[in-house]
């Protein structure tokens, strides 16, 4: 359970630093010109005549996947949810996240999920849930091993992949940059977006909260990154092997809070080749 939250410091710092140990997109000054970039290879990605697009899990705007096939049928999945602090961006700026891993043998989804304020974080979390549902019930139609989904994420995202652990239909996690302690993030400016409440503190912070299934984690985070970024996934790390649950922490040398992610989809690159490992490792291996 959270023991540090209270209404006025974190760590020893109050909400001015908070703001700016958490506040990404002002640690790295292009980051505007990344998500562009991210945009243009994304719509390249989503115009693949295999994509199958908007694909519905619920009833909201959001509530959409797209899925990217490999051309083996049924490999295993990756699952990717999107980052910005659970109230920015969308699906479709992630899309080229799939180019990796498709071209070496694994299929990709990318889910999207309503945004905060529009959603609390309590139904961000159970719409991800559902979206994990329909697409393991849709693995035939799709053409993938239900057996082998791996559940990753950025961010946000990584927080929200880290709480799918003990969704019975999830075989792996894969986190960047993850958040696993909500406790600063209810005292800093994210939360005027959010709203979190104490329950939800202290419900939905996977850290008060390891999973009871031992699957695989690999997390990544940027050695360009923000200290308190870097701090919560190794607490996590430590965490989940205190717990006997095997998780692996690479902290990749030169690389911020976006640079990262360019790693999942290149060629040869350090988060890509994680993914594959950790998707080896549980290759119809059916999950404790």
């Amino acid at each position: 359970m959270p023991t540090e939250q209270t209404t006025k410091a974190y760590r020893g710092m109050e909400r001015p630093a908070i703001d700016a140990a958490y506040n990404n997109s002002a640690a790295v000054k292009d980051s505007p010109e990344h998500l562009e970039d991210w945009r243009r290879r994304s719509d390249e990605t989503r115009a693949r005549p295999t994509a199958r697009l908007d694909l519905p899990y619920g009833p909201k705007a959001n509530n959409r996947i797209d899925f990217f096939p490999t051309a083996t049928p049924g490999a295993p999945l990756f699952v990717f949810i999107h980052g910005g602090y659970w109230h920015r961006n969308t699906k479709e700026i992630f899309a080229f996240v799939a180019d990796g891993a498709t071209a070496k043998g694994v299929n990709v989804a990318t889910v999207g999920y309503t945004l905060a304020p529009d959603a609390g974080l309590t139904e961000i979390v159970a719409e991800i849930s559902q979206s994990i549902d329909v697409l393991i019930d849709s693995a035939a139609d799709l053409g993938f091993d239900a057996a082998s989904v791996v559940v990753g994420g950025w961010s946000a995202g990584g927080h929200l992949a880290a709480l799918t652990a003990d969704h019975p239909g999830v075989s792996g996690v894969f986190s960047i940059s993850g958040i696993f302690d909500l406790t600063p993030i209810a005292l800093s400016y994210i939360n005027d977006a959010l709203d979190l409440t104490p329950e939800e503190v202290a419900g939905l912070s996977p850290l008060f909260n390891l999973p009871n299934r031992k699957i695989p984690h690999r997390l990544f985070v940027g050695g360009g990154e923000l200290p308190e970024l870097q701090r919560q996934s190794t607490v996590y790390a430590e965490a989940l092997n205190r717990q006997g649950i095997p998780a692996a922490l690479e902290t990749v040398p030169g690389l911020n809070h976006f640079t990262i992610v360019n790693e999942l989809a290149a060629e040869g690159g350090s988060l890509l080749s994680g993914l594959l490992r950790l998707v080896d490792q549980v290759a119809s291996k059916p999950a404790p």
